[in-house]
Protein backbone atom coordinates (compact mmCIF):
# COMPACT_ATOMS: atom_id res chain seq x y z
CA UNK A 1 0.00 0.00 0.00
CA UNK A 2 1.34 3.42 -0.92
CA UNK A 3 1.39 6.08 1.74
CA UNK A 4 0.32 9.58 0.88
CA UNK A 5 3.04 11.31 2.84
CA UNK A 6 6.31 10.40 4.47
CA UNK A 7 6.19 10.82 8.24
CA UNK A 8 9.62 12.48 8.03
CA UNK A 9 8.48 15.58 6.13
CA UNK A 10 8.26 18.90 7.94
CA UNK A 11 7.88 22.59 7.12
CA UNK A 12 10.43 25.33 7.81
CA UNK A 13 9.67 29.03 7.43
CA UNK A 14 12.53 30.26 5.26
CA UNK A 15 13.11 34.01 5.37
CA UNK A 16 14.08 34.10 1.68
CA UNK A 17 11.77 31.49 0.18
CA UNK A 18 8.73 31.30 2.45
CA UNK A 19 7.57 27.88 3.60
CA UNK A 20 9.90 25.05 2.63
CA UNK A 21 9.52 21.26 2.80
CA UNK A 22 12.34 19.37 4.54
CA UNK A 23 12.96 15.76 5.45
CA UNK A 24 13.99 14.46 8.86
CA UNK A 25 15.19 11.13 7.39
CA UNK A 26 17.27 10.12 4.41
CA UNK A 27 15.30 9.56 1.20
CA UNK A 28 16.69 7.22 -1.44
CA UNK A 29 16.76 8.18 -5.12
CA UNK A 30 13.65 6.84 -6.87
CA UNK A 31 11.54 6.80 -3.71
CA UNK A 32 8.08 8.29 -3.55
CA UNK A 33 8.26 11.30 -1.24
CA UNK A 34 4.58 12.17 -1.22
CA UNK A 35 1.35 11.40 -3.06
CA UNK A 36 -0.90 14.44 -3.02
CA UNK A 37 -4.57 14.46 -3.93
CA UNK A 38 -5.46 17.59 -5.90
CA UNK A 39 -8.36 19.95 -6.23
CA UNK A 40 -8.94 20.57 -9.95
CA UNK A 41 -9.79 24.15 -10.88
CA UNK A 42 -11.86 24.95 -13.96
CA UNK A 43 -10.74 27.28 -16.74
CA UNK A 44 -12.68 30.14 -15.09
CA UNK A 45 -11.20 29.39 -11.65
CA UNK A 46 -7.72 29.22 -13.19
CA UNK A 47 -8.19 32.69 -14.70
CA UNK A 48 -9.24 34.04 -11.29
CA UNK A 49 -6.42 32.39 -9.36
CA UNK A 50 -3.94 34.81 -10.92
CA UNK A 51 -5.57 37.59 -8.89
CA UNK A 52 -5.10 35.74 -5.59
CA UNK A 53 -2.35 34.58 -3.27
CA UNK A 54 -2.92 31.05 -4.57
CA UNK A 55 -1.24 32.06 -7.85
CA UNK A 56 2.09 30.96 -6.37
CA UNK A 57 0.80 27.54 -5.29
CA UNK A 58 -1.01 25.96 -8.24
CA UNK A 59 0.05 23.44 -10.88
CA UNK A 60 -0.93 23.63 -14.53
CA UNK A 61 -3.13 20.54 -14.86
CA UNK A 62 -4.42 20.39 -18.42
CA UNK A 63 -2.96 22.98 -20.80
CA UNK A 64 -5.43 22.15 -23.57
CA UNK A 65 -8.43 22.81 -21.29
CA UNK A 66 -6.67 25.60 -19.33
CA UNK A 67 -7.28 23.90 -15.98
CA UNK A 68 -5.07 23.92 -12.92
CA UNK A 69 -4.79 22.07 -9.62
CA UNK A 70 -4.02 22.81 -6.01
CA UNK A 71 -2.03 19.99 -4.41
CA UNK A 72 -3.07 19.02 -0.91
CA UNK A 73 -0.63 17.76 1.69
CA UNK A 74 2.69 19.56 1.25
CA UNK A 75 2.47 19.41 -2.54
CA UNK A 76 1.95 23.11 -3.17
CA UNK A 77 4.76 24.05 -0.75
CA UNK A 78 7.77 22.49 -2.49
CA UNK A 79 10.11 25.27 -3.58
CA UNK A 80 11.80 25.69 -6.94
CA UNK A 81 15.44 24.93 -7.64
CA UNK A 82 17.14 24.88 -11.05
CA UNK A 83 18.97 21.75 -9.86
CA UNK A 84 16.23 19.95 -7.93
CA UNK A 85 16.47 16.80 -5.84
CA UNK A 86 12.89 15.78 -6.62
CA UNK A 87 10.43 15.79 -9.48
CA UNK A 88 6.68 15.52 -9.76
CA UNK A 89 4.35 13.48 -11.90
CA UNK A 90 0.74 14.45 -12.67
CA UNK A 91 -1.41 11.33 -12.31
CA UNK A 92 -4.57 12.36 -14.13
CA UNK A 93 -6.58 9.16 -13.63
CA UNK A 94 -6.27 9.39 -9.84
CA UNK A 95 -6.31 13.21 -9.55
CA UNK A 96 -2.97 13.11 -7.76
CA UNK A 97 0.53 14.53 -8.00
CA UNK A 98 3.35 12.17 -7.07
CA UNK A 99 6.61 13.65 -5.78
CA UNK A 100 9.67 11.46 -6.34
CA UNK A 101 13.32 11.73 -5.26
CA UNK A 102 15.59 12.17 -8.30
CA UNK A 103 18.70 11.76 -6.16
CA UNK A 104 19.49 10.68 -2.62
CA UNK A 105 18.27 13.34 -0.18
CA UNK A 106 19.98 13.55 3.21
CA UNK A 107 18.09 14.09 6.44
CA UNK A 108 17.82 17.80 7.22
CA UNK A 109 17.71 18.78 3.53
CA UNK A 110 15.12 20.85 1.74
CA UNK A 111 13.19 19.02 -0.96
CA UNK A 112 12.97 21.09 -4.15
CA UNK A 113 11.44 20.61 -7.56
CA UNK A 114 11.93 22.46 -10.84
CA UNK A 115 8.71 24.35 -11.57
CA UNK A 116 9.50 24.26 -15.29
CA UNK A 117 9.85 20.47 -15.42
CA UNK A 118 8.21 19.26 -18.62
CA UNK A 119 7.14 22.76 -19.69
CA UNK A 120 7.72 24.23 -23.13
CA UNK A 121 9.66 27.42 -23.83
CA UNK A 122 6.47 29.48 -23.70
CA UNK A 123 6.48 29.12 -19.90
CA UNK A 124 8.77 31.11 -17.64
CA UNK A 125 9.29 31.55 -13.92
CA UNK A 126 7.25 34.43 -12.56
CA UNK A 127 9.83 35.29 -9.88
CA UNK A 128 13.59 35.67 -9.53
CA UNK A 129 15.02 32.44 -8.07
CA UNK A 130 16.87 32.83 -4.73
Amino acid sequence: MLTTQSASLYIVDNIHKGRSVYTASDITQGSIIEICPVIILSKDDTLHIHKTLLHDYYFLWNAEHHTSAIALGYGSLYNHNDIPNADFELVYGDNEIHFLATKDIAAGSEICINYMSGKTDEFALWFEPK
